[in-house]
């Protein structure tokens, strides 16, 4: 009777779990929490690579390059800006010389640059310089 007794007990305790952390993230408030934290340390960069052509001078390339890094102070929705020019050694830039990173919190950040006016004014002062232009997007 006592090892009948101890087997129910043994059943009705494997029976019974904790809630999971599975079940926890159901609830709207831990959703709503999870969410947010996920957005905030998620951020959509917008690699910009350059090809200047051949004919480009020093001057033309300088006057790109602080065109380029001036947009941030004209559009509000760049949340971070850097650049650089390739140093790899692997041999693979394809003639690309220049890097221009563009960080923006939002989908609707993006969409608000790529057309804003600052930056069509940008891009069509460029044809002159650039042979070839490369623009990948990602989240991280």
């Amino acid at each position: 009777m006592k090892n009948l007794a101890f087997l129910l007990l043994l059943c009705c305790a494997a029976c019974q779990s904790p809630q999971s952390s599975q079940d926890q993230t159901d609830l709207p408030g831990v959703q709503i929490a999870e969410t947010e934290a996920m957005a905030a340390d998620k951020a959509l960069r917008h690699v910009v690579l350059f090809k200047f052509k051949d004919t480009a001078s020093a001057e033309d390339i300088k006057s790109v390059e602080d065109a380029f890094a001036a947009l941030p102070a004209k559009i509000p929705e760049i949340k971070d800006f850097e650049w650089g020019t390739n140093n790899s050694p692997e041999g693979l830039d394809k003639g690309f010389t220049h890097c221009f990173l563009l960080t923006f919190d939002s989908d609707e950040g993006r969409a608000t640059y790529l057309p804003h006016p600052d930056h069509k004014l940008f891009g069509e002062s460029l044809s002159p310089f650039l042979e070839d232009v490369l623009v990948v997007d990602y989240w991280n």
